[in-house]
């Protein structure tokens, strides 16, 4: 449920009658179809199947079940309940697996939440398909069982001594290798790039608005390769959505690498932030502790951005349906491009803009001013000029870019030991916000300043002071100074380009 796991009991009594199977306990159409594929494959795998009426009652009654991942257990019951194997190890073990016609065993997703469940519970081991053994293995603590074939799993019951827990020497913590793009291939735009570092180092949500061809996306995409990799804690959280979602690749290795999201445009609300009759997460979920970004952000739908307000103020996502409510983590970088204007060359210094102030109007209406306000950084990014395009050198590569990242989230990490769950400037609350962002007058001064002339809301007013304690940070400076506070003003400037 969500991405945490809920412990079903698997209940079979076999007793005399009509021969027959009934499942009980508010099965789906796909739990309903395991007792034709658990009868062929205990027949396949040289085991007995009972000739005789079978109850199958899935606990507690009340929990809609759902997918394959119930067919071992119910062959393991039915083997048990014909005095086919020995009873003795099933209350320490949870079973988990889809079975094929001819009694081999398949994966199914969601096995590390289920994996750290149940080494809380008290499981003394897993017994799953030998494709998510290494998945599941990447926790310590809990013996993993992994095999290919039903009758292996008879056999193991029978004599435990037969088979070792695996080994997991594929649960792995070192990063993998870089495969993101570098921001030396970026040309000019330091003042993007800056506001690129700003937001990697704070965890600050950021726009980029200009013109067609001045690299807005370009920068995006090279954002993932300046954030550090992630800690352990948050190394396990992003996995199990990750396998919730099915979308882990490499099944016995932690994610280290920030994720990177990037849904088109015509993505509905569902997608963004999770739905389904059985909620699954949504790409503000797989973008969780990495990067969301909205590429040609006015293009999307006002209903389906107004989705993201919540997420980036709670940092999580409840979704309810009749029979439950789920919570998915969602604390993500919004990162996002636009173009000024229908045309895309307003206020551009070389093409003339064609669209009329209504144009213009209605173009950016479908950003809502609760929405910007939730944007830390608002930066402006204009063409390059013509000696920029034709510059032989590069810009400054990613791996300094990165190293500089790091140092000022170390320095962040080191100020909130005691705050909890924090992990980076823009997760801070307006206590917290207070105690690190502590202001002389000379500096409060120009802050009201900003506020009366620009129109700041006071969302808006604790978000320069949280890029402004990230500046600081790059700096290496303890207290937030006016010069921070002044650059982190200027990026919000983009006064809606109406």
């Amino acid at each position: 449920m969500g991405i945490e796991a809920v412990k079903v009991g698997v209940e079979v009594d076999v007793s005399g009658g009509l021969p027959g199977i009934v499942i009980v306990g508010l099965p789906d159409a796909a739990v309903q179809e395991s007792k034709e594929r658990v009868k062929a494959a205990l027949r396949n795998s040289g085991l007995a199947f009972p000739m005789r009426r079978i109850v199958i009652n899935l606990t507690p009654a009340d929990l809609r079940k759902e997918g394959p991942s119930f067919d071992l257990p119910i062959s393991i019951g039915i083997l048990a309940a014909s005095d086919q194997i020995n009873l003795q190890l099933l209350g320490d073990f949870l079973f988990l697996g889809e079975v094929s016609l001819d009694g081999g065993l398949r994966p199914v997703t969601g096995v590390l939440p289920i994996a750290a469940a149940a080494k809380r519970m008290g499981f003394m081991g897993l017994v799953v398909c030998q494709t998510n053994a290494s998945e599941a293995a990447v926790l310590e603590g809990l013996s993993v069982y992994g095999f290919e074939h039903l009758s292996q799993v008879s056999q193991f019951l029978n004599d435990p001594t037969s088979v070792k827990p695996i080994e997991a020497e594929g649960a792995s913590l070192n990063p993998e290798p870089q495969r993101y793009l570098d921001l030396k291939d970026v040309k000019g735009q330091a003042h993007a790039r800056r506001a690129l570092e700003i937001a990697a180092a704070g965890g600050h949500n950021l726009i980029f608005v200009g013109p067609p061809g001045s690299g807005k996306t370009m920068l995006a995409r090279r954002l993932p390769g300046i954030l550090p990799p992630l800690e352990f804690s948050e190394a396990l959280e992003v996995t199990k959505i990750h396998s919730v979602a099915g979308l882990l690749k490499d099944q016995g290795r932690l994610l280290r690498q920030r994720p990177f999201r990037s849904p088109h445009h015509s993505a509905s609300g569902p997608a963004l932030v999770g739905g389904g009759s059985f909620p699954k997460p949504g790409e503000i979920s797989l973008a969780h502790r990495g990067v969301l970004f909205l590429d040609e952000l006015t293009e999307f739908k006002r209903d389906v951005l107004e989705f993201l307000r919540q997420p980036l103020e709670d940092g999580f996502v409840s979704i309810s349906r009749a029979r439950q409510s789920v919570t998915f983590p969602a604390q993500f970088m919004l990162v996002a491009s636009t173009n000024p204007c229908p045309c895309g060359y307003y206020a551009d210094p070389i093409q003339a803009c064609t669209c009329s102030p209504r144009q213009r109007e209605a173009y950016w209406a479908k950003l809502s001013g609760p929405l910007m306000d939730r944007i830390d950084l608002q930066v402006a990014v204009n063409r390059l000029k013509p000696e920029e395009i034709t510059q032989q050198g590069q810009g400054e590569a990613s791996t300094p870019i990165r190293s500089r990242v790091q140092a000022a989230r170390d320095l962040a990490n080191a100020r909130f030991q005691a705050e909890g769950n924090l992990h980076c400037n823009a997760q801070m609350n307006s206590q917290q916000l207070r105690r690190w962002c502590q202001l002389d007058d000379a500096t409060r001064q120009l802050l009201e300043t900003a506020i009366t002339r620009l129109g700041l809301s006071a969302r808006a007013t604790d978000r320069i002071l949280k890029v402004a304690r990230t500046i600081a940070d790059l700096a290496n400076s303890p207290k937030v100074e006016a010069p921070h506070v002044a650059e982190a003003i200027q990026y919000r400037t983009i006064d809606r380009l109406q």
